[in-house]
C-alpha cells in the first residue's frame, strides 16, 4: 500500500464567529491510499481538526500522522485484517480521514462509500441553515437570507453578543414566523455558566426553540444532568462527546446526564463506525440525534452525508457548510431549498 498526506487550507468566505473566538481559514490534511500495481485508483479521507475542540492537536498531532504513513506503507493490501488495526483513538480526525480513504479505496476509488438513495441522485437529505455569530444587524441580515434560500429550520449560535440582543433576534423571528414554519436550533458552544444557564433557558423558551446544543461547558457531567432535567428546551450534546471512546464510557455519559439529544460529528469522534456506536446506544434509549459536519471541505463532507443517508433521516441534518469556503473542492454536492443532494452529473474536480 501507499499514502500521500497533503495539507490544505480552506479559506472562509466571512469571518466565522463562534462563543470561541472568529476563524478565518482552517487547515486539513487529505490522505490519499493506493496500490503500487495500481496507481490510478486511489481512496481519499479528510482529516480535519478543529482548533479547539479537536483532541488532535492537544499533543503530538504530525508525529500522529507520521505514524499513520508508517503504519500505511506496512501493508501488502486494502483487504488485508491489518487494515483494521490501525487504531488512533487519541487522534479521532485521523480515523475519519484514514476510515473513509480505505472505504473509497475499497469501492474503486470514486468517492462513492455508499450505495444509498443518496448517491444514487433519489434521495436528499434535509438539513438546517447555520447562522454564525455577528452583531445584531449582521445576524438579522443572515437570518433572512437562511429563510429566502429556503430553509425551514434554522441554527443560530448565541452566546458571543449581548443576550438582551440575542433574545430581541429571537422574538423578531418569531413576530414573523410561527414554529409551525420556521423550527429554531440553537448552540451555544458552553457559553453559559451552571449558575445562570437555567434562567437564561427559561428566557428563551418563550420563542419556542426546538434544540439548544450545549449550554455549559462540557466536562461536567452532574451539572448538565440537571439541566437536562429541569431546561424548557430540550439539550442536544455536543462536545460533551469529544474523547469519549469506549462504549463504557459512552453509556455511562448517557445514563447519567440523559440527554434529549446528541450531535455527532465524525471528525470529532473518531470515525463512522464510532459514529454508528453512538447511533446505536442513542435509539437504544430513546435519544435523539442528528449528524453534523465538521468544517470539512467537501470530501469530508460527501464521506458524512453518505454515512448519513444510510439511516430514515427525518428531521434536519447539520451538513450544510459546503459553502463556507471559497476555495472549496469542486463536488457534486448540491445545497438548494433547505436540502442537500448528490448530482450524480457533476464531477469531483481534485
Amino acid at each position: 500500500m501507499q499514502i500521500e498526506i497533503q495539507k490544505y487550507r480552506l479559506d472562509f468566505r466571512f469571518d466565522a464567529g463562534t462563543s470561541r473566538g472568529v476563524m478565518k481559514s482552517k487547515d486539513s490534511y487529505f490522505i490519499k491510499l493506493w496500490h503500487a500495481k495500481n496507481p490510478e485508483v486511489f481512496g481519499i479521507g479528510e482529516c480535519g481538526p478543529l482548533p479547539g475542540l479537536s483532541i488532535d492537536l492537544n499533543h503530538g498531532f504530525q508525529e500522529a500522522l507520521n505514524q499513520c504513513i508508517k503504519d500505511v506503507l506496512s501493508i501488502d493490501d486494502i483487504n488485508s485484517k491489518d487494515v483494521f488495526n490501525i487504531i488512533f483513538d487519541d487522534f479521532p480526525a485521523i480515523q475519519f480521514a484514514l476510515e473513509t480513504a480505505i472505504l473509497d479505496l475499497k469501492n474503486g476509488g470514486k468517492l462513492k462509500l455508499f450505495d444509498n438513495g443518496f448517491t444514487n441522485s433519489t434521495q436528499s437529505i434535509p438539513i438546517n441553515g447555520l447562522v454564525w455569530m455577528g452583531d445584531k444587524k449582521l445576524m438579522l441580515e443572515r437570518i433572512q437570507q437562511k429563510i429566502d434560500e429556503g430553509f425551514s429550520c434554522i441554527k443560530i449560535k448565541i452566546g458571543a453578543i449581548n443576550f438582551d440582543d440575542e433574545l430581541d433576534l429571537l422574538r423578531h423571528l418569531r413576530s414573523k414566523f410561527s414554529s409551525d414554519e420556521i423550527t429554531i436550533r440553537l448552540d451555544a458552544n458552553g457559553a453559559f455558566g451552571p449558575e445562570n444557564a437555567q434562567k437564561k433557558l427559561d428566557q428563551l423558551a418563550k420563542y419556542h426553540i426546538h434544540s439548544i446544543e450545549q449550554p455549559i461547558m462540557a466536562g461536567d457531567w452532574n451539572s448538565m444532568g440537571k439541566l437536562c432535567f429541569s431546561s424548557p428546551i430540550p439539550i442536544a450534546l455536543d462536545e460533551e462527546l469529544i474523547g469519549v471512546s469506549s462504549k463504557e464510557n459512552k453509556l455511562n455519559l448517557l445514563k447519567q446526564i440523559q440527554p434529549q439529544y446528541i450531535i455527532l460529528k465524525p471528525t470529532l469522534l473518531g470515525g463512522l463506525q464510532r459514529t454508528k456506536e453512538w447511533i446505536d446506544l442513542a435509539t437504544e434509549r430513546g435519544i435523539g440525534w442528528w449528524i453534523t459536519s465538521a468544517l470539512e471541505s467537501n470530501i469530508g463532507l460527501n464521506a458524512i452525508a453518505q454515512f448519513t443517508a444510510n439511516y430514515p433521516v427525518e428531521i434536519p441534518q447539520g451538513l450544510g457548510t459546503g459553502q463556507l469556503f471559497h476555495n472549496n473542492i469542486t463536488s457534486p454536492l448540491v445545497m438548494e431549498n433547505g436540502k442537500l443532494r448528490y448530482d450524480k452529473s457533476r464531477r469531483w474536480d481534485l
